[in-house]
């Protein structure tokens, strides 16, 4: 299969992740004092719609991985810190400090670099 079609699902993959930790983030309550708490937490319906985008993202990751060396389809996946930072800040309306944001810079020119390269 060829290469960037790889890439394509594993960017997809993990941006069907990082809308699944959206989902836990928002869903969940504020503290989860106890066991009971967390496995009530579970029947939530915003909860399980993460679970299933997290099975989803599983299942392309896992093909796109069929297809090509885990050492480009891994990395490729580390979007998901972008992804779900990005995804952060304009559904969650989390703030973060520049200094992270040129984190999240180096981390998409190290992938970019991996993808250039595969």
């Amino acid at each position: 299969m060829d290469t960037y079609i790889i890439i394509l699902l594993t960017l997809l993959s993990a941006l069907i992740a990082s809308f699944a930790q959206i989902a836990f983030k928002r869903f969940l309550p504020r503290r989860i004092a106890s066991v009971r708490a967390l496995l009530g937490s579970l029947a939530n319906a915003g909860i399980i719609s993460g679970i299933f985008a997290y099975i989803v993202s599983l299942g392309i990751y896992l093909y796109a991985l069929s297809g090509a060396a885990l050492s480009v389809v891994y990395p490729v996946f580390a979007s998901s810190f972008i992804f779900t930072a990005l995804l952060s800040r304009f559904v969650l309306k989390e703030k973060a400090p520049a200094i992270r944001y040129f984190g999240i810079l180096i981390i998409f020119l190290g992938i970019s670099i991996i993808a250039l390269s595969a």
